[in-house]
């Protein structure tokens, strides 16, 4: 077997370009040709969680994602997500690449996010709110900004002086980010409140909404973890990234939907029916509309193949 290259968190960001993999994404998702079942979820410990995530494309390539979820590693120089992206020749069977799967997943959800602003977030959106500190955070102000025309972007954490670094590593950069000790004040001015935490209690509540906004809710991905309350669940338009996941999975609409506050038949559409042009999206100016997402491995395997295909025209 040749020697399989390994791309890892450098060679990913220097490949990486969020128009075009956004673009890639929606085409993915409206062509609907990969194959992704749903995810093995496997806590081996309390606290810790290995999730399993295969795609495929018939006579074109296949992807798996081995993830380690390991929240206690917040804080520490271990990040909390570890593991490999596996990618393979469908048509021979040949593994053509390995991936940084923390990096590829932190691209590939921040670009789903902002996919999901193009069809939901009103188009003239310029104040962003991002919630969480984590790895995630930069990469979700990145690709709403290639989306919307942000003008002001705020960002709040459990810890400020965390909120605080973000901020300043944006100093360079043509977007004017400000660090916050407490949003309640701030949240109903902004467009796109944009959450990715591990928070298992709720962060926004109906006092945070205002007429039009749009909501991107990305960090809960078990059913006891909860980043919107049930008023805000009660009051919005949702979308999902992937209906049975979202459903299933995360506490942000498992929970009301257990307690009988929301039913399955108010969740409006999916990505996919969204780039399909199966729905419209955002219907009216004053709507509120929120976009839960859990990742799916339709995700992975675009993302993989993106990069690999620039990662090869570096090689010619």
């Amino acid at each position: 077997m040749p020697h399989l290259p390994f791309l890892d968190a450098n060679t990913i960001e220097q490949l990486h370009h969020y128009p075009s993999l956004i673009d890639e994404l929606g085409k993915a998702l409206s062509a609907q040709r990969i194959t992704y079942p749903l995810r093995h979820h496997h806590d081996y410990s309390e606290e810790n969680t290995l999730l399993i995530m295969p795609s495929w494309e018939d006579g074109r390539d296949v992807g798996i994602k081995l993830v380690t979820v390991t929240p206690a590693n917040r804080g520490t120089k271990m990040p909390s997500i570890q593991g490999v992206v596996v990618y393979f020749d469908a048509q021979i069977g040949s593994p053509l690449a390995l991936f940084d799967a923390a990096a590829l997943t932190r691209k590939r959800t921040a670009a789903a996010s902002a996919l999901a602003s193009r069809f939901l977030s009103r188009p003239d959106s310029r104040r962003l709110l991002v919630l969480g500190t984590g790895a995630l955070a930069p990469e979700l102000i990145r690709a709403h900004c290639t989306i919307r025309p942000i003008e002001e972007a705020f960002i709040w954490g459990r810890t400020f002086e965390k909120a605080q670094r973000i901020a300043k590593d944006f100093e360079e950069a043509k977007i004017p980010i400000t660090s916050l000790e407490e949003f309640d004040t701030m949240a109903p001015s902004m467009d796109i409140i944009s959450t990715g935490t591990m928070a298992t209690e709720p962060l926004l509540y109906g006092k945070h909404l205002q007429a039009g906004q749009h909501l991107d809710l990305v960090g809960s991905y078990k059913k006891h973890m909860r980043e919107a309350s049930d008023e805000v669940v009660q009051e919005v338009s949702i979308f999902v990234d992937n209906r049975t996941g979202a459903l299933r999975e995360s506490g942000d609409l498992y929970l009301p939907l257990q307690a009988g506050i929301i039913k399955e038949a108010d969740v409006c559409g999916e990505l996919h029916e969204l780039c399909a042009g199966d729905h419209p999206g955002r219907s009216r100016a004053e709507e509120i509309t929120l976009f839960k997402s859990v990742g799916f491995a339709l995700e992975d395997l675009v993302a993989a193949r993106f990069y690999y295909q620039r990662f090869l025209a570096t090689q010619a």
